[in-house]
C-alpha cells in the first residue's frame, strides 16, 4: 500500500512539475512577445525612454548590409531631427524560444514611412537575442535581413 501511495505521489509530482514548467515557459513567451510589441511601437514613436529600458547597455544591431550599430547610436539617431521616418511598424509573425534566462525571438515585420520625401514600405526578417538581467528581460543583440516584396 505504501508503495502505491509513494508511486502515485511521485507521478503527480513529476506531472505537476512538467505542467508548471510548461506554464512558466508560456508566460515568458507572452512576456517577450509583449516586449517585442512595445519595442517596435517605441521605435515608431521615437520613445527613447522605453527603448532605454528594453535595450541592454551593450546591445548591438546588425543590419542587412552587415553594418553594426550600438544602443547609444540608435538612441541618438532617434533623438535627431532625421529620426527613422517610420509612420507604422507591424509584427507580422513571431516565434519565441526560451532557454532559461536567455531567449531567441524570430520574427517578420512590415515598416512604412517616409525618407527624404519618398514613401517606403519595408519587409524585414529579424532575430532578437534576449537575456534576463536583474529580474527583467533585455535584448542584447538583433540581426535584421531585408525581405523581398511579394
Amino acid at each position: 500500500m505504501k508503495r502505491i501511495v509513494f508511486t502515485v505521489c511521485a507521478v503527480v509530482l513529476v506531472f505537476g512539475a512538467a505542467i508548471l514548467a510548461q506554464t512558466q515557459a508560456g508566460s515568458v513567451e507572452q512576456e517577450l512577445m509583449k516586449l517585442e510589441n512595445q519595442w517596435i511601437n517605441a521605435v515608431v514613436k521615437a520613445d527613447v525612454a522605453v527603448l532605454d529600458q528594453i535595450l541592454a547597455d551593450d546591445y548591438t544591431w546588425t543590419g542587412p548590409e552587415g553594418n553594426v550599430i550600438t544602443k547609444a547610436e540608435i538612441l541618438a539617431f532617434l533623438k535627431s531631427p532625421e529620426g527613422t521616418g517610420l509612420t507604422s511598424a507591424v509584427i507580422d509573425e513571431m516565434k519565441v524560444r526560451v532557454y532559461g534566462d536567455a531567449a531567441v525571438v524570430l520574427g517578420r515585420s512590415t515598416e512604412k514611412g517616409q525618407s527624404k520625401g519618398t514613401a517606403f514600405t519595408d519587409h524585414s526578417a529579424w532575430t532578437d537575442f534576449w537575456i534576463k538581467q536583474a529580474g527583467r528581460w533585455r535584448v542584447v543583440a538583433e540581426h535584421v535581413s531585408a525581405m523581398p516584396q511579394k
